[in-house]
């Protein structure tokens, strides 16, 4: 089972790449009054899996970078949540270098500010 299905209860969406991004999912074009105020733009560490707006966006999308690294794909005791723009890494890793490994796949989701990974043991 992997990260996005054993925290959130979700699967892999269609393209794993643009959901990692944050970037919103293209849609048609809708016809909008010249005068209509601009859509309100989610903060990048709200943005869902399909661009929708999510409060645990960031994490999720942090669990399926996560999925899509061969090497910290089958980890399962650590768990991932958020803080606003801060990763929060929780449990134990079987070792320092996956847990490294964790943090540098974390920081490079975009909307990742910083990652807080003080509450993982290594055993």
């Amino acid at each position: 089972m992997g990260w996005l299905q054993r925290l959130f209860g979700q699967e892999k969406p269609q393209d794993p790449q643009q959901a990692i991004s944050g970037q919103a999912v293209a849609q048609a074009p809708m016809s909008v009054p010249a005068d209509a105020p601009a859509a309100e733009e989610i903060p990048i560490e709200r943005v869902g899996l399909n661009g929708e707006y999510d409060q645990s966006g960031l994490a999720k999308r942090v669990a399926l970078a996560f999925d899509q690294d061969s090497e910290v794909a089958d980890v399962d005791h650590v768990y991932v949540a958020q803080t606003g723009s801060t990763v929060v890494l929780k449990g134990t890793a079987p070792s320092q270098e996956i847990l490294n490994k964790l943090i540098t796949i974390a920081n490079n989701v975009n909307g990742a500010s910083a990652v807080d990974a003080d509450q993982v043991e290594i055993g």
